[in-house]
């Protein structure tokens, strides 16, 4: 079911946005109606309202090539090494350039500018490529920013990339090693399981013991307790080369066929518009984020 208000809130924002001030007009609508709460800009206290700041204040130029799926991929390889990176089979401006017959059986589709453009195809000879085409197309002509002002990828430019598709040998549910680092320091990591399953996504979260921390974030957390990876403590200390000097930032990792893989840099988990349970944790989790370090924009 469409929700009509929300899609109203949308449309208002593409007509308020263009300032800081007039950013963070917005970002109070928005974050009233979807978190039920007010939004605390001049001294934010949990994790979703220092998400919320972050946006408006901490625009360091450098945010908009690690968004950028492309882009991001040249300062892996230099910055950590290219053996880090899931193999590029090609990259478009459009989907009509793809020539699909040099590219593997099996592959997968990204638009390098948002988030959620993804087309995985495990058998070429089974692509739907009018839907594929259709889903594309759509998200290759927003610009992610607008609906909840994650300012990197405003001007990131719209294009597509293939990557080969890799897959876990234990199972079919290729899991996503998400490190969340605190002004350098990797403090918590959450796994996402499900996210292509009948299941449904679940979100559980460890601390850097790989022990289950006490909370959920929006998403259900697994019953059974996860395999701590075992490149673990080399993600940890990737991520943390990789967030120096930065308030908050996502770093993301798979491991497969006991190789470990980047996955991408977040700045915004959920936005900042994912409700803690219980709620105290949103509060733990904002303490740990300093905002006193942050270069802050006007």
């Amino acid at each position: 079911m469409k929700d009509y208000k929300l899609y109203a809130l949308f449309a208002l924002g593409r007509l308020i946005q263009g300032s800081v001030s007039a950013d963070s007009r917005y970002l109070k609508l928005l974050y009233r109606y979807r978190m039920g709460k007010k939004l605390n800009l001049n001294d934010p206290q949990t994790f979703n309202e220092k998400l919320q700041w972050l946006k408006l204040y901490d625009r360091n130029p450098l945010y908009t090539r690690l968004v950028d799926k492309y882009e991001v991929r040249k300062y892996i390889a230099e910055t950590i090494g290219e053996q880090y990176l899931i193999p590029l089979l090609g990259v478009w401006n459009s989907f009509d350039e793809i020539d699909f017959e040099r590219l593997p059986n099996q592959f997968v589709l990204k638009c390098t500018h948002d988030s959620g453009g993804l087309v995985i195809c495990k058998d070429k000879s089974k692509l739907d490529l009018k839907q594929a085409r259709r889903k594309i197309n759509h998200c290759i002509k927003k610009n992610y920013f607008y609906n909840t002002r994650e300012w990197p990828y405003k001007n990131v430019k719209p294009r597509i990339i293939a990557e080969q598709f890799i897959k876990d040998d234990i199972d079919d549910d290729l899991k996503d090693y998400k490190l969340i680092c605190f002004n350098g320091e990797v403090k918590c990591t959450f796994v996402c399981t499900n996210r292509h399953t009948g299941a449904g996504l679940h979100m559980t979260f460890y601390d850097n013991d790989w022990r289950v921390m006490p909370f959920e974030r929006h998403y259900p957390k697994e019953s059974v307790p996860i395999r701590r990876p075992a490149h673990f403590e080399k993600m940890k200390e990737i991520a943390e080369q990789l967030s120096s000097r930065m308030a908050l930032v996502r770093i993301d990792f798979y491991e497969v066929k006991g190789k470990l893989y980047f996955g991408e840099v977040t700045f915004y988990p959920g936005s900042g518009f994912e409700e803690f349970t219980p709620d105290s944790y949103d509060y733990l989790l904002g303490s740990w984020i300093n905002l006193s370090k942050v270069h802050q924009t006007t």
